[in-house]
């Protein structure tokens, strides 16, 4: 962890992080409700500048209403922005969604593409969104640099590049390709959960062996349980308790 840490040690301590967040959070997962390609298209693009939460409350009779990629191409725009205005941006977000329907019926026969170089031209879908439908939809491995995967992975020092694509391609030389859409569910779920970015847990965080960061939240270990959030608080409590008494910490 120290500054002149080789390329070797870095991807070996990467590895273990990887490994432990694996340990920390098994129930990490895609968070957008969804049971198609489709469905993880609109629900991603939904997304923007609002929760996953919010985005699965509106997605029920969004997803009833508009089955298919023919039905957001022929769609009211009074009528989706009505249905998705509690996400805000909601007139950007329904023309987003009317021309992806469109293009995909144009150009895809309906049916949501398979790569990314194909995905990125789709009108509402970046880099980071294909990454999402590629991993969770199709199940080819894609890393999603989101603003907790981007926070992290400088945080403990995968990369110091901020560009997106060049975290990606960073983060990529350092995981196996077979892990990758399950580390970026890890690390989002590491970053919403105990890693915050004003005050993370650090006293409770079973990375803190690894992390060159450790320190920068409170490190005694009741203080820092208190900042733990989700539906796993105790266990992710316990978890810590157990790494810190296995560390000698």
């Amino acid at each position: 962890m120290a500054a002149d840490e080789t390329e070797l040690g870095r991807k070996r301590r990467a590895r273990r992080m990887a490994r432990e967040l694996a340990v920390t959070h098994p129930d990490a997962h895609c968070e957008l409700d969804h049971r198609n390609p489709l469905e993880l298209a609109v629900a991603t693009i939904l997304s923007a500048q609002t929760t996953d939460v919010r985005v699965n409350e509106v997605t029920p009779k969004l997803f009833a209403r508009y089955p298919t990629a023919a039905d957001y191409a022929a769609a009211d725009r009074t009528e989706l922005e009505g249905l998705i205005k509690s996400t805000g941006f909601y007139r950007n977000k329904a023309d987003s969604l009317i021309k992806l329907g469109q293009m995909l019926v144009e150009r895809f026969d309906g049916e949501v593409p398979r790569t990314i170089e194909e995905l990125v031209t789709l009108p509402g879908i970046g880099r980071k969104t294909a990454n999402v439908i590629l991993g969770n939809a199709y199940d080819v491995p894609g890393i999603t640099v989101d603003t907790h995967f981007s926070r992290l992975t400088q945080r403990w020092r995968w990369t110091t590049e901020t560009d997106p694509v060049k975290i990606e391609h960073a983060v990529g030389a350092l995981i196996e390709r077979r892990d990758w859409t399950m580390l970026s569910h890890r690390v989002i779920f590491h970053g919403r959960r105990v890693c915050h970015a004003r005050k993370p847990a650090c006293g409770a965080c079973t990375l803190a062996g690894d992390c060159p960061s450790f320190g920068l939240g409170p490190t005694e270990f009741e203080t820092a349980a208190k900042l733990l959030k989700g539906p796993r608080v105790a266990e992710l409590a316990e978890q810590a308790r157990l790494y810190r008494e296995a560390k000698g910490r």
